[in-house]
């Protein structure tokens, strides 16, 4: 906070730590008294610009999702200061939080139409991201991982291999990037580090694997049932080989072997 106060005089006063899943974050306050939320942005500056834009159309659509009221380069990132939304983190994941989180879904669609400008995501089936979706920590790590990332490099080279549409789209859709009010009703969507414009339903795929993670042992059938009916197999297989590479790799790399077994225990329930 301090360096971002150096670099455009903001004047702002630090509140506290953000928790709940906004991690790195903190709470500020504008002299003017309105709240706000301090991020470090991913990406360049030219990149959160934009990105500032694409919620600025989101919300024009009713969505609910922060205004980028403030960017200042760094000398090692971007500092980015959000709108503070109401509501808060909910206080457990169950049926009713993952069925408003999918309703929400279906008003991105469409949103981004005339932002033709932008590229869909890159799934990463066929080489490593940037810092995410590493194949060489499954091509090391054991048999299992090796099988998984063959089966993740012939989905990549298999159609489609892209995710393609006109709809908003969150990357990283997931129940700690929500808040809701009292009521249980959702009244924000933030962590928009991951966005693009392509499918809206890649959000129905990322919202299972969470679902897993947060509803251990729970019936999931439900889920997949309506994945089977929401989603062509082909585009169903295309994002859940990504999602299996992302949260496999991550495991690995970050959280070791029985989070690693758990992930990929999921990832091969889909692999043909």
């Amino acid at each position: 906070m301090v360096e971002v106060n150096e670099e455009t005089r903001a004047e702002l006063r630090f509140l506290g730590r953000a928790a709940d899943g906004e991690v790195g974050a903190a709470f500020v306050r504008w002299p003017d008294g309105r709240k706000g939320v301090l991020t470090r942005g991913f990406g360049s500056l030219r990149d959160l610009r934009r990105t500032a834009d694409i919620l600025g159309t989101a919300r024009d659509s009713g969505l609910p999702v922060p205004r980028y009221e403030l960017l200042a380069e760094l000398r090692d990132g971007v500092g980015v200061v959000q709108e503070r939304l109401p509501g808060r983190p909910p206080p457990r994941v169950d049926r009713r939080l993952l069925d408003a989180m999918i309703a929400l879904i279906e008003r991105f669609t469409g949103v981004l139409a005339d932002r033709t400008d932008l590229e869909s995501p890159s799934m990463y089936l066929l080489e490593s991201g940037p810092g995410f979706c590493l194949h060489e920590s499954l091509r090391r790590y054991d048999g299992r991982t090796r099988r998984l990332l063959d089966w993740v490099q012939e989905v990549g080279g298999a159609e489609p291999s892209a995710m393609v549409g006109d709809d908003l789209v969150h990357l990283d859709y997931h129940t700690g990037n929500v808040l809701t009010d009292e009521s249980g009703t959702i009244t924000g969507v933030v962590d928009w580090d991951g966005i693009g414009r392509g499918d809206r339903r890649f959000g129905l795929v990322t919202l299972r694997f969470d679902a897993y993670w947060q509803l251990p042992g729970s019936s999931l059938e439900w889920f997949d049932e309506l994945l089977a009916s929401a989603l062509p197999p082909a585009a169903l297989r295309l994002y859940w080989a990504h999602m299996s590479l992302r949260q496999v790799d991550w495991a690995i790399r970050h959280h070791g072997p029985a989070e690693t077994e758990r992930w990929l225990a999921l990832a091969e329930t889909r692999m043909d």
